[in-house]
């Protein structure tokens, strides 16, 4: 059942209408700062002794997904909001070829070089908390704190219990060209207002909200991104990370020991602290914004 349910996701996200309702940003927030990868806007101010936090979306999201806990978080340290370039409906920038995750990545490190943050606390969803685990396990030494929400290690295997990067690579491949293919479809798409159903979240409002953002997504960022999360598996790289706390909160909307049997395994033997989240689906901070707040915090504190 859960398997199907995030095969399903997958799929969605190639296939069906995924648009972005603008909301006011901040206004404490700093003017943009764009890079080739990605751009980010910094909340509230540098504060002597406290890291700052990155907040990475997902998928096809903006980062407008972090609207729930970023003014808050702003109040004890700076909160960097980083957006990959095309997700927002932005310019595409280097996205949308090889290499991107790792360009993304790159970039993120540079921005922290720049800022002399020399272990900052990462949170990253999805496709973002798969950019945070890569960070954090190829450079254990630049990441003070990891908090992944609702992100496996290794996708691919919700296609095939048995796959490897190799395997599933035919399948990621079919899926990034129905991306790319269904491109000019998805921007003659309306915005959605009405419930559009579906399995990203458990609320009308929530789903319509996920919609609009995965519309208005740069479908050529989004396939390639896409690509590039089915065929990576970071489950053996994992040992390496020395961020502490290492959080996975991840949903179980469909089911808590239904959730456990795929979550559980998935990060055996690794640092990680496993946190279920009830009746949520993916997007845990639309369906459960009050307890994902309060998890987010009791992280930065521990």
């Amino acid at each position: 059942m859960i398997i199907r349910f995030f095969t399903a996701a997958l799929i969605a996200v190639a296939a069906a209408p995924a648009a972005s309702t603008a909301q006011t940003a901040p206004q404490a927030a700093s003017a943009e700062q764009r890079m080739a990868h990605i751009s980010i806007v910094a909340l509230g101010e540098a504060k002597k002794g406290r890291e700052p936090v990155y907040l990475i979306p997902g998928l096809s999201s903006p980062r407008d997904v972090w609207d729930g806990i970023a003014p808050d978080l702003a109040k004890e340290r700076q909160v960097l909001l980083v957006q990959v370039n095309g997700f927002g409906g932005d310019a595409l920038g280097d996205n949308g070829k090889s290499g991107m995750t790792d360009g993304i990545i790159a970039d993120i490190l540079a921005d922290a070089a720049k800022r002399g943050a020399k272990r900052p606390a990462v949170i990253g969803h999805s496709y973002g908390g798969l950019i945070g685990m890569m960070l954090a396990a190829r450079h254990p030494d630049r990441v003070g704190r990891l908090l992944v929400v609702d992100t496996l290690p290794f996708f691919g295997r919700l296609f095939d219990p048995a796959a490897t990067p190799a395997s599933i690579t035919p399948r990621a491949e079919q899926l990034r060209a129905m991306t790319v293919a269904g491109a000019d479809r998805m921007k003659a798409m309306p915005a959605v207002t009405s419930d559009p159903g579906g399995i990203w979240s458990n609320t009308p409002e929530g789903r319509i909200k996920v919609a609009n953002w995965g519309l208005k997504a740069d479908q050529r960022a989004v396939a390639q991104a896409l690509y590039e999360d089915i065929v990576t598996d970071i489950g053996p790289e994992l040992g390496k990370v020395t961020a502490k706390p290492f959080t996975i909160l991840y949903a179980a909307g469909m089911g808590e020991a239904q959730a456990r049997a795929v979550w559980e395994p998935a990060y055996a033997g690794t640092p990680a602290k496993l946190v279920a989240v009830p009746d949520s689906y993916h997007f845990i901070m639309l369906d459960q914004p009050q307890r994902f707040a309060a998890q987010v915090k009791a992280f930065l504190a521990e």
